[in-house]
Order: C-alpha cells, then sequence, then structure tokens
C-alpha cells in the first residue's frame, strides 16, 4: 500500500489510519475553548481539537491579537460564537460539506440550519453541539458545477488530486475517546489537525488561481487554502462589561486600537443577529508556476465580532437566544476575503 509524506517527515496511510511513527505528543493548548466544562473524553477531545486550530489561527491573524488585549485591558470575556470552514462541492470526486460534516458529527455536532446564497453558487449547514457552550459550526460549499465551464473543468481536473477523507476506521477510533479518555488521543488529534490544515490536493497553478479569482473569489480563496479555518467569532454577548456590551462599542473599540474593520455593521439594532469583522489578514500560499511551486501573497482570514439577539416564543412566551444565522448578512462577509 502506498504511504504519503508527511511535514515533519513521518509517514502515514493515505486514509490517515495507519501508524503515525515519529510523531511527537502534541502538548495541549490553552485556548478561548479550554474553560467550557466537558462531560467525556470525545468532548475534551474536541475542545483540544478546537484550541489548537485557534492557536494556529490567531497567529496568522494579527487582529486577533489585537481583540485579545483590547478586552483583557477591558476585563471582558471571550466567548468563540462560532467556526466556519469552506469547501468544493464536486461531484467527482464527491467533496463538499460532507467532506468535514462527518468530522464533526463524529465530534458530537448535529446539523441545526441550511442555507442558500444563489447569487455566489454557495450553499451552507451550521452545525451545534449538545453541550450549549460549545461553539457552532459553520460549513458552506460552493456548487462549481454552476460556474463557468473553464472554470468548472479546470477545478475538477485539480480535485482529482484529492487525497483520502478520514476513514471509518479513524472516525471510529474518535468515537472510543467518549469511554476511553486516553485512547491514542494525541495521535488521534494529529491527525485531524493534518486534515484540515494541509492542502488537501495537489499545489494549483497560478493560471487557474487568477481565473478563479475573476470569477468567484471563494473559489480562489478554498483553491489555496483547502480546509483551513475561515474564521472565529467573537460573541459579544458574552463581554459582560459596560464598556464593550454591544457591537458598536466592540467594533469602535478595536478600531481606535488601530485594526481596520468592515464599513458597515449588517443587522440592524434590536435584530435577531448583528454582525462585523475585521479586515481579512493576508498570508503566503503555494501555487505552481513554470512547473515550480512558489510562494505568493493571498488572503486568509478575519475575525468576525457577533451579538445575538433574543427571540420570544409566542406559545410560552419566554425568551430564548437567536443561535441562527441569517443568509443576507453572511453573504456579505463572504466578500471580506476578496484579493484587494
Amino acid at each position: 500500500m502506498n504511504t504519503s509524506s508527511l511535514p515533519d517527515g513521518s509517514r502515514s496511510l493515505p486514509d490517515g489510519s495507519g501508524p503515525l511513527s515519529g510523531s511527537a505528543s502534541r502538548p495541549k493548548v490553552a485556548g478561548p475553548h479550554a474553560t467550557i466544562t466537558h462531560r467525556h473524553g470525545l468532548d475534551d477531545f474536541a475542545l483540544q481539537f478546537f484550541d489548537a486550530l485557534w492557536d494556529r489561527y490567531r497567529q496568522c491573524v494579527p487582529y486577533v491579537q489585537v481583540y485579545e488585549s483590547v478586552i483583557s485591558a477591558a476585563g471582558a470575556r471571550f466567548v468563540n460564537d462560532h467556526i466556519a470552514f469552506r469547501t468544493l462541492a464536486c461531484q467527482q470526486p464527491l467533496l463538499g460539506i460532507a467532506s468535514l460534516s462527518r468530522i464533526f458529527e463524529t465530534l458530537g455536532y448535529y446539523a441545526a440550519g441550511c442555507y442558500h446564497f444563489p447569487d455566489k453558487h454557495l450553499s451552507a449547514i451550521h452545525f451545534e453541539h449538545a453541550h450549549r457552550e460549545f461553539p457552532k459550526v459553520f460549513v458552506s460549499e460552493l456548487q462549481i458545477w454552476r460556474l463557468s465551464p473553464p472554470l468548472r473543468e479546470a477545478i475538477e481536473s485539480l480535485l482529482h488530486s484529492h487525497r483520502a477523507h478520514p476513514s471509518s476506521r479513524l472516525l471510529a477510533s474518535i468515537e472510543r475517546l467518549r469511554n476511553e479518555p486516553n485512547y491514542r488521543q494525541d495521535d488521534l488529534l494529529n491527525r485531524l489537525l493534518r486534515f484540515v490544515d494541509e492542502l488537501p490536493w495537489e499545489v494549483p497553478g497560478m493560471d487557474l488561481l487568477g481565473l478563479a479569482a475573476t470569477e468567484s473569489q471563494y473559489a480562489a480563496w478554498a483553491l489555496v487554502h483547502g480546509y483551513r479555518v475561515n474564521h472565529f467569532t467573537s460573541l459579544v454577548n458574552s463581554h459582560g462589561v459596560p464598556a464593550l456590551d454591544d457591537i458598536e462599542k466592540t467594533v469602535a473599540a478595536l478600531r481606535a486600537a488601530g485594526v481596520p474593520m468592515k464599513d458597515e455593521i449588517e443587522g440592524e439594532r434590536g435584530s435577531r443577529l448583528r454582525q462585523s469583522a475585521t479586515a481579512a489578514a493576508d498570508g503566503l500560499v503555494s501555487v505552481l508556476e513554470n512547473d515550480h511551486v512558489v510562494q505568493t501573497e493571498w488572503s486568509y482570514a478575519y475575525f468576525e465580532i457577533a451579538e445575538r439577539g433574543f427571540l420570544q416564543d409566542p406559545r410560552t412566551g419566554e425568551s430564548h437566544r437567536f443561535e441562527g444565522f441569517l443568509g443576507p448578512q453572511a453573504t456579505q462577509l463572504f466578500d471580506m476575503t476578496r484579493r484587494r
């Protein structure tokens, strides 16, 4: 059976289920999810996964560290509302939301809302966890069959190089952590992080990237970043201090600290959901040019700010916080990663 090389020089089976020789134990990362109480080993594993993703993300998005300084100075609290990922929906091979959803379903998540963005050829599902303190997960997909034939065919050709998805064996091993919290925890976490962090297909050519950028900035972004985190989200409701108790104050504080912010806040005062975001940070990505892999700068990720409103149940009169998403507002936020 063929094996594939990993960045640390170790070897792994293509589906990620084989032995991982030479991998060191990963130290636990202290992040915003570490304070969430958990019931069993699988929950603990999921929170470690989120904090590891957060640590990698915050190192690439400097505005996040400014936000951390702002809330620390104000004595506020940071709760992550949701994590967003992007995928490419393709028939052969079969890719899209399912490329990631089974991972999160294994971690205890379930589909809670569906969204459509016809103008951008996108659809999305948001996932929630039975444990209400866990962040929501928002996974979108670009329906590449709706793109122009030249772009669709070029992307399909590249996607044929997609590596194997996490196998049923790997997902079953993760599921065992529910009752066996020490079962290969570091090994399984490293495998999951590699699947999300590493480009899942061959490096795209510069010509393809340029073609994608003219038609769909989402496609261009996904081609160079794969399944990397697109953004994390501060829940303004959690700040708990008067100085940052609404989205206007939070955006103003970030602007005062030098963070470039979205020009407008999405959503009216008193509405179910209000959102804003920092500008997207740029980073280096790999592309193929004249048969050589080179590095070029491309838009990576932004940090979102969200304030959630409350709804009243007409039957019971009870009030509860709105936990879903609003299509028109999300449409505007998708554009934050447009390459300038």
